[in-house]
């Protein structure tokens, strides 16, 4: 009797062991089968270029091609205008400045349709005064900072708060374009940095360098400036000018040697509509075999407030082309046309959007 308890609670211990092993292989099994999903990695400009890169094809790219020529034609860069902002990163959204050029950030910018941007690029050396004076509120590390003159002078004046990284802005402007595969947008630097200041800055911009069109790798000086849909379709669609010649090296196109423009400003009053060269060495109607510069037009006063960028941005901005400017630069159209408060306009029925499309439609 004690024997055949004893040999059956052997045989229980024993199947009991044989469920639990079998319990144990089936759970390892279904783990093996279904592994864990890991968690995915936030979005960027770079890693949103690379899956692109990887995904495509042959079919894919002529998808691409073709979506940019229905967009801009057979279109050289030189035969396009874009809506330019003139200090677009001093506005009331991505700082607190007293005074602004614009309304909104330069993102808000980017959405309505702007494609050219002017931004100061300046230096700022750490400062503990500021930092203790401002009571921790102005604490910010040495770095290329956006200041509408010195970056230490005047709050809301010269520099506002919170400061603007240089590399920052760019940063929108990368992440812009990975959202928006067919636009091309274009910087234009005055540049207080230097050399090896901006290109610290530019190398923190994630995905930068994939984008940006380098003209001496594309023949620009030989062959003229190439269509846009090409350049769509290559990928790089962001130029960068600045008014510093040593640093052509790092992508940034020295603009007295690319482009002619016209002496910025219109005066206080608004009234001196006379189209002349910026530099009285490259005149505006410059001619080169085999290349175009690119015109960049700027129409603001020295002084900008809302209600003169309301009377200078409609019928005056649009008879200045026609009247003054194309006649100067001997029958071309601007491919940058560079104005304060973007939107704004004088209720003629024409915006500096509305004569950009009209120059587009030329």
């Amino acid at each position: 009797m004690l024997i055949d308890m004893d040999m059956r609670l052997r045989m229980r211990s024993r199947a009991l062991v044989c469920l639990l092993l079998l319990a144990l292989l089936g759970t390892v099994t279904t783990a093996a089968a279904s592994p864990r999903a890991a968690a995915p990695a936030p979005a960027t400009a770079a890693t949103t270029a690379t899956a692109t890169a990887e995904k495509s094809s042959p079919a894919t790219a002529s998808t691409a091609a073709a979506a940019a020529t229905a967009r801009w034609g057979d279109r050289r860069l030189d035969e396009v205008a874009f809506l330019t902002t003139h200090n677009a990163f001093t506005n009331y959204e991505d700082s607190r400045w007293s005074s602004v050029n614009q309304s909104e950030s330069v993102r808000a910018q980017l959405e309505g349709g702007v494609r050219g941007l002017s931004l100061d690029t300046h230096w700022y050396e750490r400062s503990t005064w500021l930092c203790i004076i401002s009571f921790g509120s102005d604490c910010y590390p040495s770095d290329v900072y956006l200041c509408h003159g010195d970056c230490k002078t005047f709050a809301g004046a010269t520099y506002a708060l919170p400061r603007q990284t240089f590399h920052g802005t760019m940063q929108t402007v990368v992440d812009f374009l990975a959202a928006h595969p067919q636009e091309v947008v274009t910087v234009f630097l005055e540049d207080y940095v230097g050399a090896d200041q901006l290109q610290a800055s530019l190398g923190r911009v994630r995905g930068l360098q994939d984008m940006v069109f380098r003209p001496d790798q594309w023949g620009v000086r030989q062959q003229g400036w190439p269509k846009v849909a090409d350049l769509v379709t290559s990928g790089k669609r962001l130029l960068i000018f600045s008014d510093r010649s040593d640093r052509e090296h790092l992508g940034v196109m020295y603009d007295k040697s690319w482009t002619v423009s016209n002496f910025w400003s219109l005066g206080d009053l608004g009234n001196d509509l006379s189209c002349v060269s910026r530099w009285p060495d490259v005149p505006l109607d410059r001619q080169e075999p085999g290349f175009r510069r690119l015109f960049t037009m700027s129409h603001h006063r020295n002084v900008p407030t809302v209600l003169t960028a309301a009377l200078d941005n409609g019928a005056k901005l649009r008879n200045r082309i026609a009247q003054q400017c194309r006649s100067a630069t001997g029958g071309r159209d601007p491919n940058y046309v560079s104005v304060d408060f973007h939107r704004l306009s004088d209720g003629s029925g024409h915006t500096p959007a509305s004569i950009v499309a009209e120059l587009g439609a030329r």
